[in-house]
């Protein structure tokens, strides 16, 4: 299912790539030497120099609706040295794309989580070698039946790569509880289902259904595996190391926004 990350890219900036491409362009100077935030009608605000942030593409004020967010956010921002670096920035960049998205683009990413479900990494499995199958059933198994449970739903599972529908009653569920999600929310489940390569992951998360290293090892099973057989080059583990800290900005930014 990892082949399919490519869709949910459309929107989210994977964080390896991303810093790629940072490599290649003239970082900006920085312009500011306070940083600070501020709360306003609909939330808070970071200010530099007193004045409020705007995205970097259509300057569109930045509000976020809690405090931690903003006090992460402007952490990010203070940190910066004589040049802005948005790779070190995962955060900024989290928040900035959801805003430059737009609420038009809730159905879209509500969508997005949802395709990823209905033929989730999850449901596909190996039938050999025998110690690959086995973590699979184990971390992979737990995360089916905790949603289940939850969603009063049923999964279909296979073994190979022929598709396999899931029920329509379970998709159905699956986005319905997504209906009333915002629009930081869906762009946060979005990211996370790119870098997990699962749907079903990235809403056991919001449902505190697993936890942030479970859904991680989840997430890494085949990966693992491999690394376990023929080790781990410097540059995957570079990758990988990059992959977490967007996974962990984004778990820090669903946490802040549970009710």
């Amino acid at each position: 299912m990892r082949d399919q990350l490519e869709d949910a890219q459309k929107h989210i900036d994977d964080g390896y790539g991303r810093a790629q491409a940072l490599d290649k362009v003239e970082l900006p100077k920085r312009f500011y030497k306070d940083v600070g935030v501020a709360p306003v009608d609909r939330g808070f605000v970071v200010t530099l120099d007193g004045r409020q942030v705007r995205t970097p593409g259509h300057k569109i004020p930045v509000i976020v609706p809690a405090a931690s967010i903003a006090t992460t956010m402007a952490e990010e921002w203070a940190a910066q040295g004589t040049h802005i670096d948005p790779g070190t920035m995962p955060t900024v960049r989290l928040v900035n794309s959801a805003v430059e998205s737009g609420e038009d683009m809730i159905p879209a990413f509500r969508d997005e989580v949802i395709k990823f479900a209905a033929g989730d990494l999850l449901l596909y499995r190996a039938d050999s070698p025998k110690a690959l199958v086995d973590a699979q059933d184990a971390l992979w198994d737990q995360a089916l039946v905790r949603l289940a449970r939850h969603f009063e739903v049923k999964f279909q599972p296979t073994v190979g790569i022929i598709h396999q529908p899931q029920p329509e009653a379970t998709i159905a569920k699956l986005a319905e509880r997504l209906q009333d999600e915002g629009l930081l929310v869906l762009t946060t489940l979005v990211s996370i289902t790119g870098l997990t390569g699962s749907g079903l992951l990235a809403i056991a998360l919001w449902n505190q259904l697993l936890t942030p290293d479970e859904v991680w090892a989840a997430a890494h099973v085949d990966e693992d595996f491999q690394i376990g057989l023929w080790g781990q080059d410097e540059e995957a583990e570079t990758r990988r190391a990059l992959r977490r800290v967007e996974f962990d900005t984004a778990v820090a930014v669903l946490d802040a926004l549970r009710p």
